[in-house]
């Protein structure tokens, strides 16, 4: 199934090529009081809500999906964590490259560990990203992203993907500069999500999955998951072993070698196997 937040944080469910409105659903969940959950209550009840939300759509009134704004399909995410050069590609063009990569964030990811990113990064793919400081080059990173399903910590690799609750299309936009890895990447909109979090069930293995991204028309990116360092389970072994990672978590799994700079104006057409391909706008603050 594909889940989406859409218009005025409308939830839907995309059926070729239709978005079908399933609001109504969500009235049925429960409601929190303080102290407030740490983790998303959708995902958090959605291997209950998967039947329901089936039905509903079966009857739902529909839009094309050229018609609606796509917002991110993880509302109320605890946290977004992060894979810093998980690809060996990219390690290697990040050593070849002094004067953009900061030889203190160079080395092995098994070594660096993982990093996060503020939440109120996070916007939906329709939002597009308003260029900050563009006197400094910014960078586009495409990724595949998991989305935590099922509360855990210490995780092994052998059940890692039990606790996925989904996956979809992630953009880890990037200031490139001396200060800390976490800071200039959670500036407004540097964290795209989109369009829509497919379930794990329909998505599958995730071990050999094809992302790509171009600019302008220009392919500047394009890999597979099998190149990873660390792969989907492996990486939430390794985040687990440090944070308890609750529903809704954001995983980005990190990014291919071609990274480069964007302009306002830009256009980025990204593509994740299996999820989506979509048209992101970089624009002026």
């Amino acid at each position: 199934m594909k889940i989406c937040y859409f218009d005025d944080s409308r939830l839907g469910v995309v059926e070729n090529g239709v978005v079908k409105d399933i609001t109504d659903v969500l009235y049925g969940m429960p409601a929190y009081r303080p102290p407030l959950p740490r983790f998303d209550p959708l995902i958090a009840a959605l291997p209950k809500l998967l039947t329901t939300m089936r039905e509903a759509a079966a009857t739902a009134t529909g839009r094309a999906i050229e018609d609606v704004k796509f917002l991110s399909p993880v509302a109320n995410p605890g946290k977004v964590v992060a894979a810093p050069v998980n690809y060996l590609a990219h390690l290697d063009e990040t050593i070849a490259d002094p004067k953009t990569f900061s030889r203190a964030h160079v080395i092995r990811i098994q070594e660096s560990g993982l990093f996060l990113k503020a939440t109120s990064s996070i916007v939906g793919v329709s939002d597009g990203v308003a260029l900050r400081f563009p006197d400094r080059r910014n960078d586009h990173e495409i990724e595949l992203v998991v989305v935590i399903g099922k509360s855990g910590s210490d995780i092994t690799e052998a059940g890692a993907l039990e606790h996925v609750a989904g996956y979809t299309l992630g953009l880890d936009m990037t200031l490139r500069g001396p200060e800390e890895r976490s800071f200039r990447k959670s500036i407004d909109s540097y964290t795209v999500l989109g369009p829509w979090l497919v379930t794990a069930d329909e998505f599958g293995d995730p071990s050999d999955i094809g992302i790509s991204l171009a600019v302008n028309g220009e392919v500047r990116q394009k890999a597979r998951t099998k190149d990873l360092i660390l792969s989907v389970p492996q990486l939430i072994a390794f985040a687990s072993s440090f944070y308890t990672l609750e529903p809704g978590d954001i995983l980005m799994t990190g990014t291919p070698e071609g990274v480069g700079p964007v302009h306002a104006g830009d256009v980025l057409r990204a593509s994740v196997e299996r999820v989506a391909t979509v048209e992101v706008t970089i624009r002026s603050p």
